[in-house]
């Protein structure tokens, strides 16, 4: 079933109400000509009284004979016919009505009646001012008011109707292929290079299809330009770092006598570049492909105690020196793989940047269907506007935060992965406080899972 704001219904109420404008206007421009069509007009009726007028003088003022001129002269200039008889209706003139005229003087109209049907030819007379007679009369063609009715019904029957049409035509042009138009031309934009083209509000604020429609162009040609942007830079940043392993190289190659030093040197920096490539390369897959993880309940604790011991022999700390403070039964949802890289490589930077004999905590606590956790280390924390610069590659702060190894990719691949699993991480540094990771997962029942 359409939903509310479907281009279905839109199309359905638009075409009902259109149909019934042209139905409505029809019917009532029909009428309206038609009842101004029906009836004579007042210059039309003063004509005609007119002429009654002069019939019942020259009647008058010279009888017969005079009657006989005017009717005579009426004829020839109206070219209709026309009598004048008494109130026993008979002709005042000197010419006796046939028995087809008396029979036409049973259908005569007044000059306020209507003119009857198209086809027909109308009679109307007019009374004589004492009433004893009357001027009967055809309607004159230049008189009659169905003259122009062939015109308005082309105009009603066809020039309306296709006006509404061309009308109708426009608006849904407007309405349904402006919109096309735009995503079209945008469209063709993004495929010649320009990144930055986006449909924009007048169609991506619609609540149809093709707001929908807009709205996911705009969201495409959004992560493509960041995808581009942010491989161009993970590119440059990437061809940058590999400049000084290489650079080292090349100085050792060229000035190291003992083989053996030689060799060492070597393993050390195919290690780094090793290391620097996968994790580039991690990173822009977690950025461009945005794999779908599966996910499952994971006990925090249990993936707590397994980083906490190989952190604990890389790092040479005691396990004492790592807090865990949050709930036993803390389970959240989501992939054991990637949640244990993104904690692990949290937790490598924790150490890192702590004095000696400095703790690190993790701290929990359950915050709707979501837990949100909390790793603060001892340190001395961070300035507030590189908040969000930690999260960048290759981002290494070693004047604010001395640090010694590591790319500066480490987070930026835990932001991706945690993201990636409906999360968020977030930094943040209190005056006097260590640097405080913040992590919002989603919540899982409690379930007996082995790490």
């Amino acid at each position: 079933m359409p939903e509310r704001h479907s281009l279905f219904w839109k199309l359905i109420l638009g075409l009902a109400l259109f149909c019934l404008l042209i139905v409505s206007m029809h019917l009532d421009l029909e009428q309206r000509v038609y009842d101004s069509m029906s009836t004579l007009s007042r210059d039309s009726r003063q004509e005609l009284t007119a002429f009654g007028r002069e019939a019942e003088r020259a009647w008058r003022e010279r009888g017969r004979s005079g009657l006989d001129e005017f009717l005579h002269d009426f004829y020839q200039r109206e070219q209709v016919w026309v009598v004048a008889v008494d109130e026993h209706q008979q002709s005042l003139s000197s010419c006796p009505l046939s028995e087809e005229e008396a029979l036409r003087l049973s259908f005569v109209r007044r000059l306020d009646q209507k003119v009857g049907r198209p086809g027909g030819q109308p009679v109307f007379y007019v009374p004589f001012s004492d009433g004893n007679g009357r001027l009967v009369m055809e309607l004159p063609p230049r008189l009659d008011p169905r003259v122009d009715r062939p015109l308005w019904d082309f105009f009603l029957r066809s020039v309306l109707p296709a006006c509404l049409a061309i009308l109708l035509g426009t608006l849904l042009y407007r309405w349904l292929i402006g919109p096309l138009v735009i995503l079209r031309r945008q469209a063709n934009g993004l495929s010649a290079g320009d990144l930055s083209a986006r449909v924009g509000p007048p169609v991506a604020s619609r609540k149809d299809e093709l707001g929908e429609l807009g709205r996911a162009f705009d969201q495409m040609a959004e992560r493509l330009q960041g995808t581009v942007v942010y491989q161009r830079r993970l590119l440059r940043d990437l061809s940058h770092e590999l400049r000084t392993p290489l650079s080292r190289l090349r100085v050792a190659s060229d000035g190291e006598s003992d083989p053996q030093v030689l060799r060492q040197r070597l393993d050390r920096e195919i290690t780094i570049m090793q290391n620097l490539v996968e994790n580039s390369l991690e990173l822009a897959w977690l950025d461009s492909e945005r794999p779908q993880f599966e996910r499952e309940p994971i006990r925090l604790l249990q993936l707590w105690d397994m980083l906490v011991e190989d952190a604990c022999f890389e790092a040479g700390w005691c396990r004492e020196r790592m807090l865990f403070e949050a709930d036993e039964e803390c389970t959240v949802y989501a992939n054991l793989t990637s949640l244990a890289q993104a904690l692990e490589n949290i937790l490598r930077n924790a150490i890192r940047h702590s004095p000696p004999q400095g703790r690190v905590r993790l701290k929990g606590v359950l915050e709707g269907d979501c837990w949100h956790l909390c790793l603060v280390d001892d340190g001395p924390g961070i300035e507030e506007r590189y908040l969000e610069t930690i999260f960048e590659p290759f981002a290494r702060l070693d004047s604010a935060r001395p640090g010694d190894g590591g790319f500066g990719l480490g987070l930026s691949i835990a932001r991706s992965a945690i993201a990636l699993q409906d999360g968020r991480l977030w930094a943040q540094s209190p005056p006097g406080s260590g640097l405080q990771m913040h992590l919002l997962l989603p919540a899982a029942e409690v379930q007996a899972q082995t790490v």
